[in-house]
């Protein structure tokens, strides 16, 4: 099959939410007729596997004035897609860590919680416009802030990118035009997508930022396998565009020992957010399509 074919087969079933293969992966839908999935993330593996994410219709807008924006859970045990919280004005991305969920709602400017218990509350208040999130093995928070989108600290630009430890919100980095996603290694490595500079950038437990990827095309979502070798990140310069119309958006791997990349998936019309589940299995959600797709290596 050449490559425009591959392009439009995949394009449709990611729409139709049909089977396919490419690049080492077998891809299906294993949720669809969603209402603009955003964030997403994964806990457990096999059987015992659930998707956590972010619908997000009415961007916003809150629930007290008609937003009918979620965050849910998919359960692989039983197939059901199940409603966690409603009424969130912009619930953007979500992170999971021992069972306890933690996201970001932007235009509020809040990150919130929900512990085992089931209890909801938010952990920082007046942030500016927090977008990204992770949890790492510490319970530490990383998030980005993006009250500036596209503007670098040169110009006048106030984004940062931010650790929640120990009670207090230490800055990782600022000044970057538009860090959107954030992921960290089991070393401290904190990775994330700078989507109007077209790069990936890395922080160690040393501080020292340096490039991981560059001349992408809008990267937005990130994350690492459980490994820590592998990263994942979505491109989207085509939102809302798929393949068979000229989108050129994709999903891509990043094998970090070898330094080599492969496209995991294109033609996708959205790819949002991106995740990977203990079994190496990687998801991520289609917003315009409203579908979460899933790719298993072969």
């Amino acid at each position: 099959m050449n490559l425009p074919n591959r392009i439009f087969a995949l394009s449709a079933f990611v729409v139709l939410g049909s089977s396919a293969f490419a690049n080492g992966f077998t891809f299906r839908v294993v949720a669809r007729n969603l209402n603009k999935p955003m964030g997403i993330a994964v806990s457990g593996h096999g059987d015992d596997k659930t998707i956590f994410f972010t619908q997000v219709p009415t961007p916003g807008i809150s629930g007290a004035h008609g937003g009918t924006n979620s965050v849910n859970a998919l359960s692989f045990e039983d197939g059901q897609v199940r409603t966690i919280h409603m009424g969130e004005p912009e619930p953007v991305n979500i992170a999971v860590r021992h069972g306890e969920l933690y996201w970001t709602c932007r235009t509020a400017g809040v990150i919130l919680k929900r512990d085992r218990s089931g209890t909801i509350a938010p952990i920082l208040t007046g942030l500016q416009k927090p977008t990204g999130v992770y949890v790492d093995l510490y319970d530490q928070v990383y998030f980005t802030q993006l009250p500036t989108p596209g503007v670098n600290g040169a110009h006048g630009g106030t984004n940062t990118v931010d650790v929640f430890t120990n009670n207090s919100v230490f800055n990782l980095t600022v000044g970057e035009p538009e860090p959107t996603d954030i992921v960290v290694g089991s070393d401290g490595t904190a990775y994330w997508t700078c989507h109007t500079a077209g790069v990936v950038l890395q922080r160690t437990r040393l501080g020292v930022v340096s490039l991981v990827a560059g001349g992408l095309h809008s990267p937005t979502g990130i994350a690492l396998n459980d490994r820590c070798d592998k990263l994942y990140w979505t491109e989207v310069p085509t939102p809302g565009v798929s393949g068979a119309n000229g989108g050129t958006n994709m999903v891509k791997e990043l094998d970090l020992n070898t330094n080599t990349t492969t496209v995991v998936h294109s033609g996708d019309p959205q790819p949002t957010d991106v995740t990977v589940s203990r079994d190496g299995k990687v998801y991520w959600t289609c917003t315009s399509a409203g579908v979460i797709v899933e790719a298993t290596p072969n």
